[in-house]
């Protein structure tokens, strides 16, 4: 590799070895397939992508952002777990409960289910 193309691509990315990370990720995605966005002037993939990182044709925070993406096996996913509700106490003649009651919350495809299967209410006419 050449030295000047290491020494332009330290004002953008200043850890060496994140810059190694990233020039690499650069390289193995340019022999994918990926476009290229300078001349290419015979240079090999490392070279382009470290002149593509140096002439801030890409991105090194996309870069980064595409490498730790690419690197994911797996993807932790929130789900609502159920809340615990307290009861109302005295409420309409009702006696106070003490213990806690669980609701498990809806998914939105469960309920875009259960809308598909409701019927529309009958239109009523405005009688004048």
């Amino acid at each position: 590799m050449a030295r000047v193309t290491v020494e332009d691509c330290i004002d953008k990315v200043e850890n060496r070895f994140d810059l190694v990370l990233l020039a690499g990720h650069r390289a193995r995605l340019i022999s994918a397939g990926q476009p290229i966005t300078i001349d290419r002037d015979n240079d090999k993939n490392p070279v382009v992508a470290l002149r593509e990182i140096a002439e801030e044709t890409v991105a090194p925070d996309d870069l980064r952002e595409d490498l730790i993406h690419s690197l994911q096996k797996y993807v932790e996913v929130d789900e609502p777990e159920a809340e615990v509700v307290p009861a109302l106490a005295g409420t309409a003649g009702q006696p106070a409960d003490d213990g806690n009651i669980a609701f498990d919350r809806m998914t939105e495809e469960d309920l875009l289910r259960g809308l598909e299967g409701l019927v529309p209410p009958a239109e009523t006419e405005d009688e004048e």
